[in-house]
Formats: structure tokens, sequence, C-alpha cells
């Protein structure tokens, strides 16, 4: 997909956890987006919205990530992408390597949790567990007595029978 100048940046919704980062792409409809995770960036152009018009942005992360273990998930509302911490630590200050305000970014205070909070909101003993967070936000189905799926099964895990999303080939 090569870049539009008319595009424009969809609104973005982020939140984190010590390992891991979630941004929330609001931008319906949109079919078939481009997005590529890197070490330090996350890059993201796609046409959607009522008006189907072509969206671009480029997100220079404030420090690495790791792309083979991060995941993406198209939805018709928004695209949801969880970007795994290189270094599990303190909380990022900001997203974006850049200290500026950017127009078409917010903070997710649905997903948002202080660094302090020690709630178990994923029901498990282990609130950052990645895997886990996955399988909430109906990545890989199946509930909290299934098996440890990782990331990496991502491709290749059964979907459960209300899934709306069809196998992708």
């Amino acid at each position: 997909m090569s870049g539009d100048n008319n595009a424009i940046p969809p609104p973005v919704l982020w939140a984190q956890r010590t390992n891991c980062v979630f941004l929330t792409i609001c931008l319906e409809d949109c079919k078939n987006p481009d997005i590529k995770i890197e070490n330090e960036k996350v890059i993201f152009q796609g046409v959607g919205g009522t008006e189907k018009k072509a969206h671009e942005l480029t997100i220079n992360l404030f420090k690495e990530i790791d792309p083979e273990k991060s995941a993406k998930f198209i939805r018709d509302r928004n695209i949801e992408i969880i970007l795994k911490k290189k270094e599990e630590g303190p909380y990022w200050p900001h997203l974006t390597k850049e200290k500026e305000k950017h127009h078409w970014l917010k903070v997710d205070f649905d997903k948002w949790k202080d660094e302090d909070d020690s709630d178990d909101e994923f029901g498990n003993g282990q609130p950052d567990d990645l895997d886990e967070m996955v399988r909430s936000m109906g990545g890989l189905g199946g509930g909290a007595g299934m098996g440890k799926e990782s990331l990496d099964d991502l491709d290749v895990e059964e979907q459960d029978s209300d899934d709306e999303l069809p196998d992708l080939e």
C-alpha cells in the first residue's frame, strides 16, 4: 500500500502494563489494514470509517518492543494491538519517542491501570500474564481452565464456534 497524501491519522487509545502496551486504533469497517509492528515503531495504513477515507499513522515507540510476541486483532469497530515490551519494567512516561502531544492519541481509561495497582484484573493471580490478556480480549478463545497457549500459536489456534472471524488463508 503506498502512502496517500490525503491520509489522516486515525484516533488511537493506549494503555500499558509493566510488560505490554495496548493500542486501539478507532477506525470502523477497516477490512484489510496494512499494519507493520517493528522493534521501535508501529505503522498503520487502512481505509475505513463512514466516509471510507484513507488513514495512515507511524508511531515511534518510547522503547523497544518484541514484534514476534506482539498481536493484533482486526474487528468491525476497531483494531486492537498488544505490543510486548522488550524489557519488563517501569511504565513508560509516554507512548511515543517524541514528547509532544498528538491530537490523535488519548489514554484508554477502560484498560488503564496505575503502575502501583495490584488489583487482579484477569482473575488468575497473574494480572500481567500476556497470554491471559489475549484470551480475555477474545484472541484465542477458551477460558482460564484451558491449557496455556502462547502468542506464537495465534495463527494455528482453533477458533471457538461463536467467533465471528473467518480463518485467514
